[in-house]
């Protein structure tokens, strides 16, 4: 049997040889350089150490781990390839790793750009971190917004005149200065006043005479009381009236008083001056009740019903709560604040609510039971509200929640809790940023690691025929 002969490789299987060899040392150069690149710019000496090759037939997850990050924990931008202490302040660096998921994790919804993280317990410490129970109790109810004290307008009044005259004499004589119902405000003379006046006492003497002389008294009466009504309608008082009566002579002079009991909110007059007809001297506003302006949100609107209890607290009185009631709610809402301008009545015996003053305004309405946390432990996103839960161990990790109603120090949460969980009150906007960093050095670590080393080729046994 004579020898076989080894057919030699043809120009075709040398070429195929060529560029099979050529792919693996492309892909095992790209690979030292993508997992590497930064431990070589940082360690020179690295560039000549011998390169591992995974052995063939290797499976990928016998190839070499990604590099490790290591990263400051008082500044998270500083990231490195290796141990060492951080340039800013000094401290060691820790490894940056992703959080082992455990049993706990899975009760969670998943959220987009952040990381579960740990932190050790002096860390904690160091940046305040603390945490609350999420518990059931008494949600809503309660409605806090900014109010403005206003005047009643069904409360003002002004003094017109209804007759031209001149200005004798001023009593109210500036503005703010309170006045009761028929105090006298000011005097003036008026030839038409002069002239009604001695119109109505010639209308009683002429009454008289009819009396006596046994005529018909009835037209004595009607002319009494058409002088009188004239001089009523001209809001002479009725005291001066009487007065004219009496005395049977007219006075020069007339004084006009004060129709409410209230405060000087308005002044033009001045002694010698000339009012003309239908000018307005003063304008009087009654304080014993004023009104509060308040705004209520769009989404907030069904909880408020006119009469609804509500206090008001302002910083003049720290210490007093003032009680009042919703009087009214406006029809058409502001579409610059989306918001629904609501008016509250409160009393105001001592006038100290003064006009102009602003508050913190409580619509108190009726709490329901509901599952709620703190308001600070919320972290919102921009599109999504958050919350970290504290999982034990120091691990904490992201939940996205829905929210309800809120007094300002609890909100309700409809959705991504349970009764007994613990949420993230202080710190929570650190970890935060560290669940983001950690989230994105994750994304980084997974896109730089190197590809899985693809086994060679099985050698080929010389065939008679050639390689093919």
């Amino acid at each position: 049997m004579s020898p076989v002969t080894p057919t030699p490789p043809s120009p075709v299987a040398s070429r195929r040889r060529f560029g099979a060899i050529a792919l693996a040392s492309t892909a095992l150069v790209s690979a030292v350089l993508g997992g590497g690149a930064v431990h070589l710019l940082s360690h020179g000496d690295a560039a000549h150490a011998p390169t591992a090759v995974a052995p063939a037939g290797a499976t990928p997850t016998d190839a070499t781990p990604a590099p490790r990050q290591y990263t400051c924990p008082m500044h998270p931008s500083i990231v490195q390839d290796h141990s060492g202490k951080c340039p800013i302040c000094g401290m060691d660096l820790v490894a940056v790793t992703t959080a082992p998921a455990s049993p706990g994790d899975s009760s969670g919804s998943t959220v987009d750009g952040l990381s579960s993280v740990t932190i050790d317990p002096s860390r904690q410490q160091l940046i305040g971190l603390r945490t609350a129970p999420v518990t059931e109790g008494k949600v809503g109810g309660t409605w806090r917004t900014n109010g403005r004290v206003a005047q009643d307008e069904t409360r003002v009044r002004r003094v017109n005149m209804k007759v031209p005259a001149f200005v004798e004499r001023v009593y109210a004589d500036f503005t703010g200065k309170a006045v009761r119902q028929g105090e006298p405000l000011f005097s003036v003379f008026s030839p038409e006043l002069l002239a009604a006046q001695e119109e109505y006492l010639l209308a009683l003497r002429t009454r008289e005479a009819l009396s006596q002389a046994g005529g018909m008294t009835t037209d004595g009466e009607a002319l009494v009381h058409a002088a009188l009504r004239k001089l009523q309608l001209w809001d002479v008082p009725q005291a001066a009236l009487e007065r004219l009566a009496r005395a049977g002579e007219a006075s020069r002079t007339l004084t006009l008083v004060s129709p409410i009991s209230g405060v000087i909110t308005r002044k033009d007059i001045v002694e010698g001056a000339r009012l003309e007809l239908g000018a307005t001297p003063y304008e009087v506003v009654d304080l014993s009740r004023v009104w509060v302006l308040a705004d209520v949100y769009e989404n907030e609107l069904r909880h408020v019903k006119v009469g609804m209890p509500a206090t008001l607290q302002l910083k003049a009185f720290p210490n007093r709560v003032f009680a009042g009631k919703v009087a009214f709610l406006a029809p058409v809402l502001d579409p610059a604040t989306r918001t629904v301008k609501v008016r509250l009545e409160f009393p105001n015996p001592d006038g100290d609510l003064r006009p102009e003053m602003f508050g913190e305004v409580v619509l108190r309405g009726t709490p329901r039971e509901a599952l709620k946390v703190p308001s600070d432990a919320v972290v919102p996103t921009g599109t999504t509200q958050v919350v970290f839960v504290a999982l034990g161990d120091g691990r904490f990790q992201p939940r996205e929640v829905r929210l309800g109603e809120s007094d300002g120090t609890n909100v309700e949460v409809t959705s991504g809790l349970k009764a007994g969980d613990s949420v993230v009150t202080g710190a929570n906007f650190l970890i935060d940023s560290e669940s983001r960093l950690r989230a994105s050095l994750t994304a980084l670590t997974a896109s730089s690691a190197p590809p899985a080393a693809t086994p060679p080729p099985a050698p080929r046994t010389a065939s008679s025929h050639g390689d093919l």
